[in-house]
């Protein structure tokens, strides 16, 4: 059964209208971005992390105040799935595991040492936390490069630029939104991390595969109905993937949400962003990469 088989919508008639919305969008992300900054996790920073299990629900409050005498200011500490167990991560630096044993030796003055169970340990260091950044980004950028030279070789140039641009635009929006939601929502963070790094990248993947797809249907439309104008071949091919598009994309995301629902701190992050990247690498695809293609050659013919 098809979807939506007979659909008729004039998606890049209003184009004009959606380039505002992402400008503002971007814009409203940047700002955040810039005020507020990007909450980084350990894996950049460098620091600590420690995942102890208590055998009844501890208070938050009496292991920061615990930490605190022991000079651990600034430490953040939250439950981590259950509510018994606790996370608890410092991006002080010290040698060895000098900061991992004040945490677990201040622990053991209040709870007792059997009072508590370390169930991870982790520890990574600044410079170690540098070159992770700087892998990250280059990881980004090299895979746009690729994706851009992939398209413009299976397609036409134009077509590379649409999806390159489209992608950037996913990825933007994306970060914008995990500042400015990081901290606002209970028991959701959004710091970046390694997880959500892979997330991005993931994004990628999934939302230049489905350009491609309508890319690929515009083109084999171009053969098929020679007389009709580009945006009228554009905008069939686009109604012709509407309901391919939605199942797709339905699908991942109902398995996102689940993820995100009921994956425990560990995942979270990482389905957040990818629930947020679903959405905007569906609406590029049609807003985004499409309405390039289009206007690219008018724009060109104008200069």
């Amino acid at each position: 059964m098809r979807l939506f088989k007979k659909t008729n919508i004039p998606f890049l008639d209003v184009r004009g209208f959606w380039y505002l919305v992402s400008s503002a969008v971007i814009g409203v992300g940047l700002i955040s971005i810039l005020v507020r900054g990007m909450s980084f996790g350990i894996d950049f920073l460098g620091g600590t992390e420690i995942v102890v299990s208590f055998s009844q629900s501890p208070d938050i409050g009496q292991i920061r105040t615990t930490l605190g005498n022991s000079g651990l200011v600034g430490t953040e500490i939250k439950t981590f799935g259950e509510p018994t167990d606790i996370i608890i991560r410092t991006t002080e630096q010290a040698e060895g595991t000098v900061v991992g044993d004040r945490i677990k030796d201040a622990l053991a003055q209040t709870f007792g040492p059997g009072g508590f169970k370390v169930l991870r340990e982790y520890k990574i260091g600044p410079k170690i936390g540098k070159e992770l950044r700087e892998d990250a980004l280059y990881a980004i950028i090299w895979g746009l490069v690729a994706i851009l030279l992939y398209v413009a070789v299976r397609f036409r140039f134009v077509f590379g630029v649409g999806a390159v641009v489209s992608l950037f635009h996913d990825v933007i929006v994306t970060v914008g939104v995990l500042s400015l939601l990081n901290g606002v929502i209970p028991g959701l963070n959004l710091e970046i991390t390694q997880e959500v790094i892979a997330a991005l990248l993931t994004l990628v993947g999934v939302s230049v595969n489905d350009t491609v797809v309508v890319f690929d249907r515009i083109r084999e439309n171009e053969r098929l109905y020679r007389s009709m104008d580009l945006r009228s071949v554009m905008n069939r091919s686009l109604n012709e993937m509407l309901g391919r598009t939605i199942i797709t994309n339905g699908t991942i995301l109902v398995v996102l949400l689940v993820l995100l629902v009921f994956g425990g701190e560990v995942t979270r992050a990482f389905a957040f962003t990818l629930v947020v990247g679903m959405f905007t690498g569906t609406y590029s695809s049609i807003y985004v990469a499409s309405a390039i293609v289009l206007d690219w050659p008018r724009r060109r013919a104008k200069a």
